[in-house]
């Protein structure tokens, strides 16, 4: 090994590791005396990390002998290596003693800054593994049949197609989903009921500002959910009063004594994040309060399509068509890029939903409505979500196994459905898990990431996207995930 190679051997010596290891940087430590000893070294243990001169897998000196070598107390090296460890720098094992973790390659410019280079303008390298939720493998979007539905509706298109149109949509569309989504959904409806939009959040949006104008005050919320949801709705000056969410889904019994309510969003069928199904006492006490009190039930179908130990349950709007805006989109079964989602909406609220609509923006694209029209009455939507059901059903299998045998510890929560999964950690392994996921390359959500403001800090979690990744990079990222919770202390 010449003079300037980093250690690459099992282990360092104390002398090797002063002389090589920490090298100029024992001054600014001896410097430092008493006080910040601790984080001191840990800056100087991160920046020998960092610049290469620690290399993966080595195993460092035990904290006796280097707090004797550099004349410190040995409860300072020792926290020193627990919260780098915690941190994801070090790994510790039970009669292996502590090792630098494996991580991915230096950025560039580190590189550069190890060699005497000049630095070079850096960006944030993309992580190597994607687990976020809410995304589906974008790889299998069905190209050749989408672009055989959309040659055919061309061609078949009439003349106004290409204006203005409604502001409702095509009726292509809405008829084809009304027959859709009552065999797949149980969702009972008109053509003349739905309303097409640029996905959920514009859906969302639209609903909000009708109610505003209804003289509703407060729309209530499950505990855990998307606060770009939220958002919208304080945008149109709504308040947000919150449900507590537990393994049955929101506690629906609440909205009773919530005063000035006028609506309710759910993801009944598919909580997000918790993954928790609605129990059907809580669907029944929804719209119980909803027909006694005149109130909405906004209805967030979120992987409503997606079960995989049994038939999806069908949606609340069969249970009361007058009383529940059910909220669909294709984000999830084909592609969010494709801004096409719809409102199932009660006969007394479409008139206001389309002129508020008619307003400010038409409908999406008339070519991408009437292709997905053609491609939900050829066939190929319904085979689609049938495939796409198998192969997200052997990914969470997969899942589960693999956790069951390699963390043990680490429990699966919700139920067997949609495309993410909460996995329940230890108190304080959340924290822990994101720091090591960063320094693993690997994206993901923690579960304290979706609670509401008013919501009291919960359990600790992690919400594991298992849509994303392409199957080629599939096991990659769950080789990831493993080595995070297997070297969480």
């Amino acid at each position: 090994m010449t003079a300037d190679a980093p250690p690459s051997v099992d282990s360092v010596t104390e002398q090797t590791f002063i002389a090589r290891v920490l090298g100029a940087d024992r001054s600014a430590l001896e410097a430092k005396g008493t006080a910040g000893l601790r984080s001191e070294l840990m800056r100087v243990l991160r920046e020998a990390v960092r610049m290469g001169r620690l290399a993966p897998g080595v195993r460092l000196p035990s904290s006796r002998s280097l707090a004797a070598d550099l004349g410190l107390a040995r409860n300072t090296v020792a926290d020193a290596y627990a919260e780098l460890v915690a941190e994801g720098w070090f790994i510790a094992r039970q009669g292996s003693g502590t090792r630098v973790a494996q991580r991915a390659e230096l950025p560039r410019a580190e590189s550069r800054r190890a060699t005497g280079l000049a630095p070079l303008r850096t960006v944030r390298p993309r992580p190597a593994h994607n687990l976020m939720p809410g995304l589906p493998d974008l790889s299998t979007f069905p190209r050749a049949d989408w672009l055989k539905s959309s040659r055919r509706a061309l061609a078949a298109a009439p003349n106004d197609a290409l204006g203005y149109g409604d502001p409702r949509g095509r009726v292509e569309l809405r008829t084809a989903l009304a027959d859709y989504l009552a065999r797949a959904r149980r969702v009972y409806t008109h053509p003349e009921h739905i309303v097409i939009c640029a996905g959920f959040t514009q859906a969302l949006k639209l609903v909000g500002e009708v109610l505003r104008r209804r003289q509703a005050r407060e729309v209530a919320v499950e505990s855990y959910g998307l606060d770009v949801h939220w958002r919208l709705l304080a945008d149109a000056g709504l308040h947000m009063p919150c449900l507590p969410v537990d393994g049955s889904g929101a506690r629906t019994g609440n909205l009773a004594g919530m005063r000035g309510v006028g609506a309710v969003l759910l993801t009944p069928a598919h909580q997000f994040p918790t993954g928790a199904l609605l129990h059907p006492d809580r669907r029944a006490a929804a719209v119980d309060w909803a027909r006694s009190t005149g109130g909405l039930i906004l209805e967030d179908d979120y992987d409503g399509e997606f079960r995989y130990d049994r038939h999806p349950v069908g949606a609340l709007q069969g249970i009361d068509p007058e009383r529940v805006v059910h909220l669909g989109t294709t984000s999830k079964s084909l592609a969010p890029g494709l801004r096409l989602g719809w409102m199932v909406l009660p006969e007394s609220l479409v008139t206001e939903v389309v002129e508020t609509k008619g307003i400010s923006d038409w409908s999406a694209s008339a070519l991408e409505q009437l292709t997905l029209a053609e491609f939900i009455e050829s066939g190929a939507y319904d085979r689609h979500v049938r495939s796409m059901r198998l192969r997200y059903r052997r990914r969470r299998d997969q899942l589960v196994a693999v956790l069951a045998e390699r963390a043990p510890e680490v429990r699966v929560s919700g139920v067997p459905a949609g495309l993410h999964a909460m996995l329940e950690l230890p108190k304080g392994g959340e924290a822990l898990a994101l720091r090591a996921a960063a320094w693993q390359g690997l994206a993901l959500e923690g579960f304290s990431r979706f609670r509401h403001p008013d919501e009291a800090p919960g359990r600790d979690a992690l919400v594991i996207g298992y849509g994303a990744p392409t199957d080629s990079a599939w096991a990659g990222a769950l080789e990831a995930l493993c080595r995070v919770l297997t070297q969480m202390p």
